[in-house]
């Protein structure tokens, strides 16, 4: 595989224990292994990370931005998802 053929991965770095994952970069590589040292190299150059995922590209499916009304608004319709839809008993205290 030519080196301009290489898949992209998307990288994601956790910085402390913890926290979450957070989406930092791409970057193309031949194959995971490699993708996860040139994350290494590349994103965690001052030793701010405690764990690296890298994920190909074309395995994540995202919704579109315009389609957010079709996508989200449905669950409007159920109240039961929302806190105030329930009573809260006198003997629960608030936290």
């Amino acid at each position: 595989m030519a080196r301009n053929e290489w898949p992209l991965f998307e990288v994601f770095i956790r910085p402390k224990n913890g926290l979450s994952h957070k989406h930092v970069g791409s970057l193309h590589a031949a194959d995971p292994r490699m993708a996860l040292e040139n994350a290494r190299d590349v994103y965690t150059r001052r030793g701010e990370g405690v764990s690296i995922w890298v994920v190909p590209a074309a395995a994540i499916a995202a919704s579109e931005p315009g389609d957010k009304e079709s996508f989200f608004e449905p669950a409007d319709d159920k109240v039961y998802r929302h806190p105030t839809f329930y009573d809260i008993p006198d003997d629960v205290k608030n936290i």
